[in-house]
């Protein structure tokens, strides 16, 4: 019989989890140009396709309103107002 407390297994070293991905993240992933030419070009095309889209919703709204018997309202959210620090 052996005298004496037991003798532990030896501790190993714990196991280091891999890092867990987060999913996609919310935002534009497009890195800003260095040359002014490109950032124009940018701008530009992006005013572009705004107006593209304000003229594509003004013709199919007046399209809409015009085939209704009732006049059509379009409801826009309200725009949020800044808060102002005391």
């Amino acid at each position: 019989m052996p005298q004496g407390q037991m003798k532990l297994a030896a501790r190993r070293a714990p196991k280091k989890k891999p890092p867990q991905s987060r999913g996609p993240r919310k935002g534009g992933r497009i890195i800003a140009p260095k040359k002014a030419k490109v950032v124009q070009q940018q701008k530009f095309k992006k005013n572009l396709e705004v107006a593209i889209r304000n003229k594509i919703e003004h013709d199919v709204t007046m399209k809409a309103s015009s085939n209704m018997p009732k006049k059509l309202n379009i409801v826009k959210a309200p725009q949020k107002k800044p808060k102002s620090d005391k």
